[in-house]
């Protein structure tokens, strides 16, 4: 049987995460984000989280931090930040980015 549904979702009324992130469709293995006009910033904690990530940059730079790398992001680029990574950004002009994690990252309080 093939699956028939279809979901569309309207940034303009997308859920917001705790830490400004719109959370766009999401299926069962995948979801989007979008992180709009993040101001610059200091380094944000290291973090560690329980998805892979693959992100797209829409506008501004920001560094990418990564187990010891640092990879400059900016509009075009995409990136993977591996699950269980340890990571932070820096965002050096107002950023705006789309990622996709795996499992959904908003799944069971993934974000938080």
């Amino acid at each position: 049987m093939v699956d028939k549904t279809v979901t569309k979702i309207s940034s303009a009324f997308s859920p917001l995460g705790v830490k400004g992130q719109k959370y766009l469709a999401s299926g069962v293995h995948v979801a989007m984000r979008l992180w709009e006009n993040e101001e610059p910033n200091d380094h944000k904690p290291m973090t560690r989280r329980d998805y892979e990530t693959v992100g797209f940059v829409t506008k501004g730079r920001a560094e990418l931090h990564l187990e010891g790398q640092m990879v400059l992001l900016e509009p075009g680029d995409s990136w993977v930040v591996p699950r269980g990574a340890a990571h932070t950004y820096k965002i050096l002009e107002t950023f705006s980015a789309i990622e996709a994690t795996c499992p959904p990252a908003h799944a069971h309080a993934r974000d938080e």
